[in-house]
Parts: C-alpha cells; structure tokens; sequence
C-alpha cells in the first residue's frame, strides 16, 4: 500500500514538472530562458539593494555591477514583459544606476 502512495506521488511529482515545462513553450520560450529569467530576478533583487545602498562605487564595484546588470537585461528581453511587470520599479532604478555610471565611465575615459 505505502508503495503504491509512492508511485502516485511520483507520477503526480513528474506530471506537474511536464506541465510546468509545456506552460513554458507555450508562451512562446524555452526552459532555459525561464530558468535564466529566475536566476536573473534574484540578481535584480540584489543590485537593486546595492544600488540603494551605495552611491559611489570604486572602479572595480562599478565594473561588476555593470557586468551583473547586463545579464539581467538580457535575461530579462528573453521572457515576456507580464512576468516581470511586478519588478519593473526595480529594474527601472537599476537601469538607471546602470545608464549614470556608463555615463561616468565613459566621461573617464
């Protein structure tokens, strides 16, 4: 009997996961721009905080911040704007904080 609830709640288990990955292809991506999508948001959350947090940054936190936020954007292209309309405020302060120190760097240079 314990063997039987098992294998149900494998088969249910692996089910949802099908389910989730033809939801995926019907909005028109793939899994893998999904996954980076998720993996992008939690980056977002992260240099949304930093930027916030800190106004000057030495040259080295500027390239990195610079770096790591533009993988968020193209992450971000990847999936449909109804996903993400929730983290449009902070990709909008990042995409700010991302366009004033492109403006610094390149009046450096």
């Amino acid at each position: 009997m314990l063997l039987i609830i098992i294998y149900v709640l494998v088969f249910i288990i692996f089910s949802l996961i099908l389910f989730a990955i033809a939801q995926i292809k019907v909005a028109g991506m793939k899994v893998k721009d999904f996954w980076g999508f998720i993996e992008a948001n939690q980056m977002l959350d992260k240099l949304y905080k930093f930027a916030k947090k800190y106004e000057k940054l030495t040259p080295q936190e500027q390239l990195i911040f610079l770096s790591e936020a533009e993988k968020v954007f193209e992450a971000f292209d990847k999936v449909p704007d109804m996903l993400w309309e929730e983290e449009y405020d902070k990709y909008m302060n990042v995409l700010d904080k991302y366009k004033s120190l492109k403006v610094v760097r390149w009046s450096q240079n």
